[in-house]
């Protein structure tokens, strides 16, 4: 006898079917303009000594870097929906790392083969660059790089404001823009001939347009269209703050449930803020929730927002939802006020449904309220973990895999949602591995991003 699958099963192995092709289609695409850089580079005119034309090859796979940066920052629908802005974030930070590594080894190479050339020293080469501008262009964009990536490391960016850091981030712009123009000038091997200056023209021009779409133009449509503002500031807690926004046609946003915003609010001193924040409710068409712990500045003055003031978002953007089910049953784990984009998912999950809520103390549970009213209305399994994670005897852990499937005996047959600070979710997806939850099923948001 044959076993059905289930329409839930069915349906998340067509999801997982497009992830992949999602993924594909990315990959594909960067091996196919790679191969292109590499023969743009191979029958190309020979470099004036080895270390130029080292750094000649370096140049062509930085310029090709530097794009998919852009790409992967546009927050282009498809790829937030089908790959996940926590996939596409770890992506980013990589590419972040080659990219730097390259334009460091690129101005190296150049310095010191251009030195070699001249016959003079890796100093003296330097003020002779300093003189010629397209060289200077160069120079300046490599120096923002550098500046921007040090700051991004983790020791640094723990000690920056979530609006300093990005702040900083926008430097890259400036770097990306000093480079192209330095490409211009500079760049014999891109515009070696006809085709190949279209093609390098070409792909610039398709990461750009991809880019203003994304982050310019669409968000202004939207807001413009949508005319969001605050309808209500309501505090949960000393530190946790609700905030309730209305607007236009909210239905033609297109959120789910688990997604996530970067909100801006337009009042005197705060607009040029912005923030992403999980939706902390299940959309309706009607409000937007947002739900939100004091620890940075925006996220600290939310309490003290006027009523009636503008909402400008982006997004939505995620793909921590519902649509990526592979099971009927669920298990939903949350640390902290990583429990907002949980709670937006109750309302939406049909099927065995059960909620890991990881707390210090019962008091520091978030919307405590309206999970117990899904307990008892819709039968959902609640279990606060409170306490010190290692403290007692035995120590209290518990995230450890024995605990879990102490606590979820069917764990292997649900899908798991995880979303809380990152340790906590490294801890969760290294337990889920070992007890060998497929990986299909396992759908994890990083709160570092989401919530804060």
């Amino acid at each position: 006898m044959t076993a059905t699958a289930s329409p839930t099963d069915q349906a998340g192995r067509a999801t997982t079917n497009q992830a992949r092709a999602a993924r594909l289609a990315v990959w594909v695409g960067l091996a196919f303009n790679v191969l292109i850089v590499e023969i743009l580079f191979f029958t190309g005119d020979p470099a004036k000594n080895d270390l130029i034309g080292i750094a000649k090859f370096i140049a062509l796979h930085a310029a090709l870097l530097m794009m998919l940066q852009l790409l992967l920052v546009a927050r282009l629908p498809w790829l937030d929906t089908w790959i996940g802005t926590d996939k596409l974030t770890a992506w980013h930070r990589w590419t972040g790392i080659a990219l730097f590594w390259a334009v460091v080894l690129h101005a190296s190479f150049v310095l010191t083969g251009y030195a070699q050339l001249a016959d003079i020293s890796v100093p003296a080469q330097i003020d002779v660059f300093l003189g010629v501008f397209p060289t200077l262009l160069g120079m300046l964009a490599v120096t923002l790089i550098v500046v921007v990536v040090a700051l991004s490391v983790r020791f640094a960016r723990r000690r920056l404001s979530y609006e300093l850091w990005h702040a900083i981030h926008l430097l890259l712009y400036a770097a990306v823009t000093l480079a192209v123009l330095h490409q211009l000038y500079e760049g014999s091997t891109f515009r070696a001939n006809a085709l190949t200056t279209a093609y390098w023209w070409g792909l610039w021009g398709l990461v750009i347009v991809s880019l203003l779409h994304g982050r310019v133009v669409t968000p202004l449509l939207r807001n413009a269209r949508h005319r969001l503002r605050v309808a209500a500031v309501v505090p949960e807690s000393d530190t946790v703050t609700s905030i309730y926004v209305t607007g236009r046609d909210l239905a033609g946003l297109e959120a789910r449930a688990g997604q996530f915003f970067i909100w801006r609010f337009l009042t005197r001193g705060r607009w040029w803020q912005s923030n992403p924040f999980s939706i902390s409710s299940t959309p309706d068409g009607e409000v937007l929730r947002l739900t939100a712990r004091a620890v940075g500045k925006t996220s600290a003055g939310l309490r003290h927002l006027p009523v009636g003031a503008k909402v400008f978002v982006e997004g939505p953007y995620g793909a921590f939802t519902s649509l990526h089910r592979t099971r009927d049953a669920t298990l939903l784990i949350a640390g902290g006020v990583g429990i907002t984009p949980i709670r937006s998912l109750l309302g939406e999950l049909t099927g065995p449904v059960t909620v890991l809520y990881r707390v210090p103390t019962e008091a520091d549970a978030v919307l405590r309220a309206e999970l117990e009213h899904y307990v008892t209305t819709q039968g959902v399994t609640l279990h606060l973990l409170t306490g010190r994670t290692g403290a007692g005897q035995p120590p209290n852990l518990p995230f450890a895999p024995e605990n879990l499937t102490a606590l979820v005996p069917d764990i292997m047959d649900r899908d798991v949602y995880v979303c809380g600070p990152p340790a906590m979710t490294d801890s969760v997806l290294k337990s889920l591995r070992q007890i060998g939850v497929p990986k299909r099923q396992v759908h994890a948001e990083r709160f570092a991003l989401a919530g804060d």
